[in-house]
């Protein structure tokens, strides 16, 4: 008898993602999807795979992926991205894991493999960009933050071999329509938690970003696909804190 795993995930909208990335976790003993009031055929799609499909209003990504926690049954959760994908080989390495059920790790990290724009990015610290994705549902809850929320784990985490495929944006014009709503939610979660504006936030900390992308982690080996990804990396660091500079400006008046 091994020990039972539940796949979270999260969607709006992601037709074009949602049945092969359940596809990849059919191996599953429950798969669980919160839709956001998807318009197009997400949650019709995602049935095929799971009947454990909520479509509910949208309350910040750490609160919804805890309302999927809260109804997962199995000892441990597998958290994925609709534009993610579980190789066959990472698979095999989660059930050996699950079979084992080591008491003394509490999570595992797992390196993700980002295909950005037609290529597959392996610097400017996008790669290997281990996060606690396999984790013990006891161990575990979100920040409930509106974007970029993080797992709080209790215990030993371990990392897995194998990794995790991520096809984050396929133009620009997704990463784009993306960086809008990300920065508005990472300026509002800044503003709530009392950070304050500053030049630093608005001239320094995007050029250091750049920085350390591009130079640091290497980002120019990835050729402009790599440039175009640190600038507008350090581009997003800039508009998250002028977005702050916004909110609390328009608080004082």
């Amino acid at each position: 008898m091994r020990a039972t795993v539940t796949v979270i995930t999260l969607t709006k909208n992601e037709e074009r993602n949602i049945a092969a990335c359940l596809e990849s976790a059919a191996w599953a003993d429950e798969i669980i999807v919160i839709d956001s009031d998807s318009t197009d055929r997400t949650v019709e799609l995602a049935r095929r795979f799971t009947p454990n499909v909520a479509v509910l209003p949208w309350r910040g990504y750490g609160a919804a992926r805890n309302e999927a926690l809260a109804r997962a049954h199995s000892a441990w959760i597998l958290w994925l991205d609709a534009d993610e994908r579980v190789t066959e080989e990472l698979a095999a390495e989660i059930r050996s894991i699950l079979a084992e059920d080591d008491r003394g790790v509490a999570g595992y990290e797992i390196a993700r493999r980002a295909y950005f724009c037609g290529k597959w990015i392996r610097h400017g610290g996008w790669y290997p960009s281990r996060v606690t994705r396999l984790f013990r549902k006891d161990c575990g809850k979100f920040s409930e933050t509106r974007v970029h929320e993080r797992l709080l784990i209790k215990g030993p985490v371990a990392r897995t071999r194998h990794d995790l495929i991520h096809y984050t944006d396929p133009d620009l014009d997704h990463y784009f329509s993306k960086f809008n709503s990300y920065t508005s939610l990472a300026a509002r979660d800044m503003a709530e938690a009392g950070r304050r504006w500053s030049a630093a936030g608005l001239i320094v900390r995007p050029m250091f970003q750049f920085f350390k992308m591009y130079v640091l982690r290497m980002g120019f080996l990835d050729g402009i696909h790599g440039l175009v990804l640190c600038i507008a990396s350090s581009a997003y660091v800039f508009t998250k804190y002028a977005k702050l500079w916004e909110i609390q400006r328009k608080a004082k008046q």
